[in-house]
């Protein structure tokens, strides 16, 4: 005795389907093949010059090192989805973007501030600033872009004004306002970057430039004030340093020039004077050995002296008996002045 169960029913009823799909099969079976080819060739992927690759299956990265995991410019053959995914990363490009979570939005006339609107950082010495910057980047890491950076810029924008904020607040609004700019947005730079190394970003600052660091508009009058007198005192303290570098050289050459000048002359008297000294101790010698010859000597050198700085000289003869009693002699100088006489008496 033939029972007939379950199974059988099932057969009989899926039969006509199975002799569909069958007479289906023997006509379309080479647009099946041919949609088959193409979803395989799905996977190809055209990485261009300026991007690297890497691949996900089932969201895990392909390869165990960095130099596995990124595919270099080209072809790229992988699984079609869902079992691959390819990732073009744009490692060469440049990108840019504008951070103005402390930036104000707020009326410029208006005295208030609104926190919740408003962006803003408090210096080290209390003083609220707001900041606005423009950030260049690149991927670093291609497989840490891919695998753990977010979709998104906003933990860049995250990174940026968390270490604005701190390096902001150990830096004083004066010179956060003037000469500590350049000191303040490598603080930033440094503190952004070490913040994405460590969320896996994959990311590198190129630059980071502030376009707006002013105090809030209602003080900025004053603060504009206190920075114009700033730049005066500086300007005035660089001006008093070139003036000093360039007279205290002069007065030290000059001092130098005086010196040397003293020296020389005291160099040149005390010669003069050693031949002086010498001459009269050979002079006294010679008068210790023939004082009547020496004396002689003197007196005719004297004599000479004074008449030949005559200009007219006249000889008198002798008076008789001796005596110049009353008797003058007249010098006439200087020679070119006949005119001109200096009387002298010799009694």
């Amino acid at each position: 005795m033939r029972r007939h169960g379950p199974p059988s029913e099932i057969a009989r009823l899926a039969a006509p389907l199975a002799r569909g799909l069958d007479a289906a099969w023997q006509r379309m079976h080479w647009w099946v093949a041919v949609m088959a080819v193409l979803y395989a060739c799905s996977g190809l992927t055209i990485v261009r010059p300026d991007e690297v690759a890497v691949v996900l299956r089932w969201g895990r990265l392909v390869g165990e090192t960095p130099a596995l995991q990124e595919h270099q410019p080209g072809l790229l053959f992988a699984f079609p989805r869902p079992i691959d995914r390819v990732v073009r990363v744009p490692v060469k490009h440049v990108s840019e973007i504008a951070v103005s979570t402390l930036a104000s939005f707020g009326d410029p006339d208006s005295i208030t501030l609104d926190p919740l609107r408003d962006g803003y950082a408090l210096t080290g010495d209390q003083n609220i600033v707001h900041v606005q910057m423009a950030v260049r980047y690149r991927v670093r890491d291609a497989a840490a872009w891919a695998f753990y950076g977010p979709p998104s810029e906003d933990a860049l924008r995250v990174e940026i004004s968390a270490a604005m904020m701190r390096s902001i607040g150990e830096m004083g609004v004066d010179r956060a306002l003037s000469d500590g700019r350049k000191e303040l947005i490598a603080a930033a730079a440094r503190r952004a970057q070490a913040g994405l190394d460590a969320s896996h970003a994959g990311l590198e600052l190129s630059s980071l430039e502030l376009t707006r660091l002013a105090p809030p508009s209602a003080l900025a009058r004053d603060f504009d004030a206190v920075q114009s007198a700033y730049i005066a005192a500086e300007t005035q303290r660089k001006e008093a340093l070139a003036f000093a570098a360039t007279v205290i050289p002069q007065a030290n050459a000059m001092a130098d020039t005086a010196l040397q000048t003293a020296r020389g002359a005291v160099d040149a008297d005390r010669a003069a004077a050693d031949g002086e000294a010498a001459a009269f101790r050979a002079l006294d010698h010679e008068y210790r050995a023939n004082p009547m010859v020496v004396r002689e000597r003197l007196y005719r050198d004297a004599v000479e002296r004074a008449i030949g700085s005559a200009g007219l000289v006249r000889w008198v003869p002798p008076p008789t008996g001796g005596r110049y009693s009353g008797f003058r002699i007249t010098l006439v100088w200087p020679p070119s002045r006949s005119g001109a006489a200096a009387d002298e008496d010799d009694r």
